[in-house]
């Protein structure tokens, strides 16, 4: 997989093959029509093809590089502090289903590696979940012991292979790092080899759920199915209100060659410092690539540029000498509730499916979704189904804080940023390669001006839910606050759940 580069953005985009799927321009029919090609999408429509069903995929983009091309690629059943957290709010036996199904993807990815002979990068590393204060020691050794008592074979440790000192961390041996877009690549090319079919630049914008079923994509073409997947990261089709149980959160990558020996022998998180993640992978000349993920914050945040700035400062802190090469920033989204949301759309559908929801472990989450919902399909209905069923309701008065706590910061931005002033006054002071929302004849405008100083103007109204739009100056964005929709400059969706353009507007 090793190849040279040069300095840019997501590495596993660089580092592998492009793709030229063409987009549905007809009208077709399957058994099964997968909505979204990340890696729950692909993994589903993988699984299902395997077992016998006709399958169809469409992508709005291009597979495998939305959020599973600009993850930090960590396969393991440690989330940070996840399982102590699960046996106080949902029980042991959650607790212990949720380390079975995530076990389970582990060694499923590990698998199909085998199995398909997939070269990407794979390599068997421990996981730990680490603090440095030592005030907080306690919240490791309760983690470790929930993540046993779960099943999984977790043990507290006081040292690592870090760098730099810490109070404590939770271990978890044999989880996996590899290439994702690679892997994802190589299911594709299996999916269709058992007679699936792929379209890319295909956004689906309507969902029929009567028997079959119809998904309409934006040129009018349809697909017909017995049964639809939803796995479109946040869903466009939310029929059940999914949309008050998910928070968006984005976070910030920075990358950096090292040498092989400098290697901390692992893949690190900590909850401190707004995240730190780390882990590394194999690069060129037998060097290693260090890739540092942190900085979480809600979607057209307009510190972004700052926020890149104190990653690497702490990246160059605390692994002397480096210098970066890469950066690119995810995207997740964190049910209020804890657990991922993948089964059943709404409580009264039949044969339309979602997978959402996996608050920063979407690589084992979408490998975990995509073995699920084949089962609920065919009829082998997994041990976990209920745990990660989209219809549970909020099952405890623990979990409802979050829930409230989510509603109200949406409402702060539906409401609250409307009674705001613009942040300019004229278009005139927004500076070359900077954007600004302006309000131009009493409508609030989304005022982008390039660096030869045109100035691109749409609305600045969300086609979500009309939440008002931010400018994310780093990555040069307009991005919804509320449930984490992105476009361009122009307008166009870079990312869901919208699935229509912010319209053009004149200044």
């Amino acid at each position: 997989m090793n190849a040279t580069r040069t300095t840019g953005g997501s590495y596993w985009i660089e580092t592998a093959p492009g793709t030229a799927y063409p987009p549905l321009d007809g009208d077709t029919e399957a058994d099964v029509v997968v909505v979204g090609a990340g890696i729950a999408g692909l993994s589903a429509g993988r699984e299902l093809a395997r077992a016998g069903r006709s399958v169809v995929v469409v992508e709005a983009g291009r597979i495998a590089r939305g959020v599973s091309g600009h993850t930090t690629a960590k396969l393991t059943a440690l989330h940070t502090l996840a399982y102590d957290r699960l046996l106080r709010t949902r029980g042991a036996e959650a607790a212990h289903l949720y380390a079975r199904s995530q076990t389970d993807a582990v060694e499923h990815a590990a698998q199909l590696v085998h199995d398909l002979r997939i070269d990407c990068d794979w390599e068997r590393v421990p996981a730990y979940t680490y603090l440095r204060d030592t005030r907080r020691t306690g919240e490791l050794r309760a983690e470790a012991e929930a993540a046993r008592a779960a099943g999984l074979p977790a043990e507290f440790v006081a040292e690592t292979g870090l760098p730099y000192p810490v109070a404590g961390a939770v271990r978890l041996v044999d989880q996996a790092q590899f290439h994702p877009r690679a892997y994802l690549l190589a299911l594709a090319d299996d999916l269709r080899a058992h007679g699936g079919r792929i379209y890319e630049s295909t956004t689906a914008v309507d969902l029929d759920e009567g028997e079959p079923c119809r998904v309409t994509t934006e040129t009018g073409a349809t697909v017909t199915a017995r049964d639809v997947v939803v796995a479109t990261h946040y869903p466009v089709f939310d029929r059940a209100l999914l949309f008050t149980r998910l928070a968006t959160h984005r976070e910030l990558v920075v990358a950096a060659p090292i040498a092989a020996d400098r290697d901390p022998q692992g893949m690190y998180i900590t909850p401190e410092l707004n995240t730190r993640s780390v882990r590394t992978a194999p690069y060129e000349d037998d060097r290693r690539l260090l890739i540092v993920t942190g900085e979480s914050f809600t979607p057209g945040a307009d510190d972004t540029p700052a926020r890149f700035d104190r990653l690497t400062d702490w990246a160059q802190q605390h692994f002397l000498g480096i210098a970066i090469t890469h950066r690119w920033a995810a995207q997740d989204t964190d049910p209020t509730d804890q657990v991922p949301l993948v089964g059943r759309l709404h409580p009264r559908a039949s044969h339309t499916y979602v997978a959402t929801g996996f608050g920063g472990w979407g690589m084992s989450g979408g490998i975990m979704a995509g073995r699920l919902l084949t089962g609920l399909i065919t009829g082998e209905r997994l041990p976990w189904s209920d745990l990660y069923d989209p219809t549970r309701i909020l099952s405890t008065v623990r979990q409802a804080p979050a829930f409230l706590h989510h509603q109200a910061k949406v409402a702060r931005h539906f409401v609250g940023d409307r009674l705001r002033p613009p942040q300019v006054g004229d278009v005139s002071e927004i500076e070359p390669g900077s954007g600004a929302v302006v309000r131009v004849d009493g409508e609030r405008c989304a005022v982008y001006r390039d660096e030869r100083g045109e100035a691109h103007a749409v609305s600045a109204r969300c086609t979500h839910l009309g939440c008002l739009v931010a400018f994310n100056s780093a990555e040069r964005t307009w991005e919804c606050p509320c449930h984490g929709s992105r476009f361009d400059t122009d307008g166009k969706v870079v990312q869901g759940p919208a699935t229509r353009p912010l319209g053009p507007r004149k200044v």
